[in-house]
């Protein structure tokens, strides 16, 4: 039979291990969290090389993360999830004001639920930079954006899986569909708002001859 103290010993040699690490992780998701929130306020101003750049340091420590907690066995805390969750919001309003593809969620070795709740609050951002492109007249820019809205929207409403599987993914489903009906009306109105004005215009040009 073991001695007691080895036991002890050991117990608390593996109870070290997985609190340094987790207090690594929970340090470095602080970090992700905060350069994913500035790469998603660089993307807005479109300064793209600076939004790259906080989105790679980000990457870093997701990475430096993962191989902390996988190393002494310990899962994937709740607060690495929510890193996950905001580092793929701000991959994909980067990837998409860009005109680039969705990001793919093995690419960017996160969980499925931290992927779809990152992209449904996406939404929200993407909603954002359309109307910074709409008071600049970029109609075309934000009916593509309204689109990917829409898309997102449609690949959400479709995880028909109870709350405990999906981490609460209908509340963020349910907020990305408000957004993305206010924003289509607000384009909408906008839109023909334009368009009076712009016969309104005309019909001041004939009375005008």
């Amino acid at each position: 039979m073991a001695d007691l103290e080895d036991i002890t010993n050991r117990v608390h040699a593996q109870l070290s291990r997985w609190y340094e690490a987790r207090e690594k992780a929970y340090a470095n998701s602080r970090e992700i969290i905060r350069r994913s929130a500035n790469t998603i306020r660089a993307a807005h101003r479109r300064e793209f090389d600076l939004a790259q750049s906080l989105l790679n340091e980000a990457r870093r420590l997701l990475e430096e993360t993962h191989q902390a907690t996988r190393q002494v066995g310990i899962g994937s805390p709740a607060f690495v999830s929510d890193a996950e969750k905001e580092y793929v919001e701000a991959t994909a309003v980067l990837a998409l004001v860009q005109g680039r593809p969705f990001p793919d969620p093995d690419e960017l070795s996160v969980s499925y639920t931290a992927y779809l709740k990152g992209l449904g609050e996406t939404v929200g951002e993407l909603r954002r930079h359309l109307l910074d492109r709409l008071r600049g007249g970029e109609i075309e820019e934000c009916e593509r954006l309204l689109d990917l809205m829409s898309d997102i929207y449609d690949g959400l409403v479709i995880m028909d899986f109870p709350d405990s599987l999906t981490e609460g993914l209908r509340r963020t489903t349910d907020a990305a569909r408000g957004i993305l009906e206010k924003t289509r009306g607000d384009l909408t109105i906008s839109l023909r708002q334009q368009a009076l004005e712009k016969r309104l215009a005309q019909l001041e040009e004939r009375l005008g001859k």
